[in-house]
């Protein structure tokens, strides 16, 4: 009985020839192309059926259109070949199909392997959920990164923070919320989006710290394809404060006539070129300006007075000519 299966799977390989196992992934298609003895099966019924065994084999679809669902169809353009189409695959498409040809007495029959998979995941792409062109890190306030991929099923996504050339994983999580407490230092971070088949990595972000969070909590994110910023204005306002007044206790003794007393002077040290007025600059550019302007305004008023009196001298000998004419003139 053995011998005489093991024919008929000879003679069916010989007169059905098809490939034993196809993959495809979920939510695609597959067409399986098959050959066949046109001599003596061109006008047979083919058909494509489902089932672990010949005899326990259920039809889907047949070159007849008779059982053709929406989604397989069996197409037989005769010496071109037999073609089997499935369209919008799922899971549970998976599974032991088989390629049948209508035969008195015994079908031809040949398996076929379906595969069903996730598709591969393509390279992650990163982007805030809020605008950077406001650049809200100057101003130490908190952002959010989304990582996603445009390809992909059952894609699950992990951040991971790269720092003194190793790399940490973060979190879980399709969404990365860098804040004031979590950014202590320069570094970069990065995202992996992955399923059962394949797994790709994203582009670095680089996260620089120009203030740490103890103090103003000034960082940049930079994020290729996102618009550059930096934080040079809010810098400028920043580390150019007004110092932190500092107080000594000086004891002098000063010697009276009567008696000797000591005094504790309370002597405030500052950086006095450096303090900042209300305007944000600084106290020696607004003196160096003022003093330009009261030059100038000096320079002026000396050119209009020695003006004014090489005219009126000239005024006075002008008048002396006209009275000498004058006075020749009466004699």
């Amino acid at each position: 009985m053995k011998i005489f299966y093991l024919v008929l799977l000879f003679q069916a390989s010989l007169q059905l020839e098809c490939d034993k196992e196809i993959t495809a992934h979920v939510g695609g298609e597959f067409i399986l192309k098959c050959k066949y003895g046109i001599n003596h099966f061109l006008y047979s019924k083919k058909y494509w059926c489902r089932g672990p065994s010949r005899s326990n084999c259920e039809i889907v679809a047949d070159s007849e259109n008779s059982r053709n669902t929406h989604r397989s169809q069996v197409i037989d353009l005769n010496r071109r070949g037999l073609f089997v189409k499935v369209t919008n695959l799922r899971f549970d498409d998976a599974g032991a199909y088989w390629v049948g040809i209508d035969k008195i007495y015994a079908d031809i029959m040949t398996q076929v392997k379906v595969i069903i998979t996730e598709v591969p995941v393509s390279k992650p792409r990163l982007w805030p959920l809020s605008s950077l062109v406001d650049r809200p890190t100057c101003w130490g306030k908190s952002v959010t990164l989304r990582c996603g991929c445009a390809k992909g099923t059952g894609v699950r996504y992990a951040w991971y923070q790269h720092i003194d050339r190793k790399d940490f994983l973060l979190h879980k999580s399709s969404d990365l919320y860098l804040h004031c407490g979590a950014v202590q230092k320069d570094c970069s971070y990065f995202c992996i989006g992955s399923n059962d088949i394949s797994s790709e990595k994203s582009e670095l972000i680089s996260v620089q710290v120009l203030m740490p969070a103890n103090s103003s909590c000034i960082y940049v994110v930079n994020i290729q394809g996102q618009p550059i910023y930096d934080c040079a204005d809010r810098m400028s306002t920043t580390t150019v404060t007004t110092p932190t007044l500092t107080s000594c206790l000086v004891i002098m003794n000063i010697s009276d006539n009567t008696r000797n007393q000591s005094l504790q002077l309370n002597e405030t040290t500052q950086g006095f070129f450096f303090i900042r007025s209300l305007t944000g600059l600084p106290l020696w550019y607004i003196l160096l300006r003022w003093s330009s302007f009261l030059a100038l305004l000096i320079i002026i008023c000396t050119a209009v007075k020695c003006t004014r009196r090489r005219y009126k001298k000239y005024a006075n000998q002008k008048k002396n000519i006209h009275c000498r004419r004058i006075y020749h003139a009466c004699q």
